[in-house]
């Protein structure tokens, strides 16, 4: 009888483990508009930074970065923490008002793309690039390119965590000389 105890004993917690860890790797980034992020930015007692990737549906590195970067567990939980988190089609078509101005779509080309993502990428339209604004809406930088998980979060905690306040880019990852 005692054995049989045992093993139900241990069969419980490796059922509680392993929903444990389940849990933990289904993090996933809860994606909202802009207009949300900048609402949230400006009522939340506490207002996150704001993150924002800047996509296009034909985007395979695009696709490859949500896949391999945003679902990696680590990011997840570090971006929900830290950042108001935006996809933003850099080729979409509705407007979008910011600071009194508003940001519409140009046809140019086969398609086009949209004023307020050129504005954010600083006029070079790569995709992706991830954008990093303050909590008061101001840039930090962007970032373009494929990020794989690790250098991404190495990215993010240099903005998320303020470090951009202390170091330069170059000190923070011992590049310096």
């Amino acid at each position: 009888m005692n054995l049989y105890k045992f093993f139900n004993a241990k069969l419980l917690l490796f059922i509680a483990v392993a929903s444990f860890s389940v849990s933990i790797t289904a993090q996933e980034v809860e994606w909202i508009s802009w207009d949300v992020a900048v609402k949230k930015a400006q009522t939340d007692k506490k207002p996150k930074k704001i993150f924002i990737d800047v996509y296009t549906d034909w985007c395979g590195w695009c696709k490859k970065m949500d896949k391999d970067t945003f679902q990696n567990p680590t990011v997840a939980a570090y971006m929900a923490k830290t950042f108001y988190m935006v996809k933003m089609d850099g080729e979409g078509k509705d407007p979008i008002e910011f600071k009194g101005k508003t940001y519409k779509f140009v046809p140019q080309g086969r398609t086009g793309y949209h004023e307020f993502a050129a504005a954010l990428m600083q006029g070079k339209l790569s995709y992706p690039t991830t954008i990093f604004l303050d909590e008061q809406l101001n840039m930090l930088s962007p970032v373009p390119g494929y990020q794989k998980p690790e250098p991404f979060l190495n990215i993010a905690q240099y903005f998320g965590d303020n470090i951009y306040k202390e170091k330069d880019w170059n000190t923070y990852t011992g590049q310096s000389k």
